[in-house]
């Protein structure tokens, strides 16, 4: 077996379904080199700001949030506002002070707290390394970033999420925990098809995002407490995910469905 499928095989068991063929063959084209290059950026991004999100509503203080925003503002500048170049992004990469968990007056601290912090923190360095990565691919292909409409796979499972505390905590955790399951299959399944420097990139990433779904997953379990069984809620979205992958999609981007 090789490293490949050893990092994969895992990632398969916990997805319903694998890439349609149609996606591939679409992916593979070289006139959509860009459109999938572009949207990758767009969602290496969305990652990390999908983590701070979660750390800045369920994890530290107030004052925290400041040092958090800005670690961020430099990417975000880039991406919606067009402002800021690869030369800009090279030493951002870091916090410039520590977080402090949220304590409760009531309650003192969440147990999960701390977790959730080192782990969306781990992840946020190297989404936000990642898309250095992308955007320095795109500047060496002479490829612009124009600016990309959000498609619907992320929305399509974020409006199945409870309305209620702290099982809505619990749906974002599994629904995080299935788009980078997906992102790692999709770099997996497109990476034979592009060239050399891309495949050997779109392998890199996968040895090193192959963990952040598992990561995703012990968090829910541990917010969901000792004894309650969340595999219910992970098998419904499951089904979620894998009619948004499977099913006809007319706007072609990284994560989105069957072409039409």
């Amino acid at each position: 077996m090789t490293e490949v499928e050893q990092l994969l095989t895992p990632i398969l068991k916990f997805l319903s379904c694998e890439t349609p063929d149609a996606w591939i063959d679409e992916a593979k084209k070289k006139e959509n080199l860009p459109i999938i290059l572009r949207d990758h950026l767009a969602c290496e991004l969305k990652a990390g700001q999908t983590a701070m999100f979660l750390i800045r509503k369920y994890a530290i203080d107030k004052a925290s949030h400041k040092i958090l925003l800005a670690w961020f503002e430099p990417y975000e500048d880039f991406l919606y506002r067009k402002r800021g170049d690869l030369a800009s992004l090279a030493k951002r990469n870091k916090l410039s002070k520590g977080l402090l968990p949220k304590i409760s007056s009531s309650q003192g601290k969440p147990a999960y707290s701390q977790d959730l912090i080192d782990k969306m923190l781990l992840l946020i360095r190297e989404e936000l390394h990642h898309f250095y990565q992308v955007l320095e691919i795109m500047v060496k292909r002479d490829i612009p970033f124009d600016g990309l409409t959000a498609g619907r796979y992320a929305k399509g499972m974020l409006k199945h999420v409870t309305t209620y505390e702290p099982n809505a905590l619990i749906d974002k955790l599994i629904i995080g925990a299935y788009i980078e399951a997906r992102s790692c299959e999709r770099f997996a399944k497109l990476a034979p098809h592009l060239d050399d420097e891309l495949n050997k990139f779109y392998v890199s990433l996968l040895r090193s995002e192959a963990r952040h779904y598992q990561d995703y997953l012990a968090l829910a379990a541990q917010v969901a407490g000792e004894g309650i069984d969340i595999s219910e809620r992970i098998a419904y979205f499951a089904k979620v995910e894998a009619e948004l992958i499977s099913s006809p999609d007319e706007d072609f981007k990284f994560h989105s469905g069957t072409p039409v």
